[in-house]
């Protein structure tokens, strides 16, 4: 927010907003250059003003012409993707994500977490790329940018249409997704075991339940998500458990935690990422810090640059995902030892892919 001063305008960081995680709206200056200057009306000051009413979501509808992303990426473990939903109620306040925002003309800040967009005809744009003559499968990955179980899947339901074709089709599916919502779809995801369709990670970054609510503050309870790999482990469904990403100095010391309460709940394999602060997470990330742990901002940020050659972020392939340095050695070596430990090492996990097959109009019918 912006405040006028006898000098010039300057920055200040507010205090966080419950049940969100950016302290506030700060525009994107790749994008939106003039909603950076500050023109003196209220909305410049509207943080700071009395009575302002609680953030609302609201959700519009967007009608793409396509809906499988490709990527090349060399150190993503994925070439294709599907998102139902743009922006994501969680408010997690490190998600690479939240610059995405930016391309709609809104703020990677507040309106990530509150102006959400959700595609209700993917799943008949899924069936129509994937009936294209010489559509090769491979695992398609869904949760790679917004949760697929936010809360709004409840009311819209498009991640189950989603499903329901890869079932149809026969074709592997990843999962990725911090709530327990996807328990709600324990049917189709146990029938795509069946055929070794499908793999799911849980995304678990500490078993506190109040440091959990400051870095993801609309997210299921670190409990129930420990429930939710349970009842995917009963049904037979391959549930990883995503330690990730591991705060420094906030969340690190619970890494074998996690682990341990993962194993016990019957996870297949764990794998973890250190936070990553890409474009404008970085000063999201450090207003959020000021307002949460202003105790410690300055050690949490320089352990996360002593894995990004100083930096906030790396944006090189190779390294950006797991960073380098003492300390991220450290944290590799630590997360190594405990899953051989609980026999959380066993990462490997190959979908099928033999048995997609595109149905016949006739097949459809029942």
């Amino acid at each position: 927010m912006f405040f006028y001063i006898d000098y010039g305008w300057a920055m200040v960081t507010p205090p966080p907003l419950k049940g969100r995680g950016a302290t506030g709206n700060a525009a994107s200056a790749r994008f939106d250059a003039l909603a950076t200057q500050a023109d003196g009306d209220w909305l410049d000051m509207r943080d700071s003003l009395d009575d302002v009413p609680p953030l609302r979501t609201t959700v519009s509808i967007e009608t793409p012409r396509t809906i499988i992303t490709r990527n090349t990426s060399p150190d993503i473990p994925f070439d294709r993707s599907v998102n139902a939903y743009r922006g994501c109620e969680h408010g997690c306040i490190y998600c690479f994500a939240r610059p995405t925002h930016a391309y709609l003309g809104l703020s990677p800040g507040l309106d990530f977490e509150t102006k959400l967009t959700a595609k209700p005809t993917a799943a008949a744009l899924l069936r129509a790329e994937l009936s294209k003559r010489g559509y090769q499968p491979k695992p398609l990955a869904m949760g790679t940018n917004t949760d697929p179980y936010q809360p709004i899947e409840a009311d819209y339901r498009i991640t189950r249409a989603l499903l329901a074709v890869l079932l149809e089709f026969g074709h592997p599916v990843t999962i990725t997704t911090k709530s327990d919502r996807v328990t709600a779809d324990l049917d189709l995801l146990a029938k795509l075991a069946a055929q070794n369709l499908v793999a799911v990670a849980i995304s678990v970054t500490s078993l506190d339940r109040t440091i959990a609510r400051s870095i993801e503050p609309r997210a299921p309870t670190p409990a129930r998500r420990i429930d939710a790999i349970r009842q995917l482990a009963i049904a037979g469904v391959p549930v990883f458990v995503s330690v990730s990403p591991v705060i420094p100095a906030i969340t690190d010391h619970e890494i074998e935690a996690i682990l341990e309460a993962a194993a016990s709940a019957g996870a297949h394999a764990a794998f973890t990422r250190p936070v990553r602060l890409p474009h404008e997470v970085a000063p999201l990330f450090r207003a959020w810090l000021d307002a949460h742990y202003p105790d410690r901002a300055a050690r949490v940020l320089h352990l996360i640059q002593s894995m990004r050659d100083g930096r906030d972020n790396d944006p090189e392939f190779g390294t950006r995902m797991a960073g380098k340095g003492p300390y991220a050695e450290m944290l590799r070596r630590r997360f190594a030892i405990a899953c051989a430990r609980l026999g959380l090492d066993n990462r490997r996990l190959v979908l099928a892919t033999d048995r997609f097959r595109v149905p016949s109009a006739q097949l459809a019918l029942f």
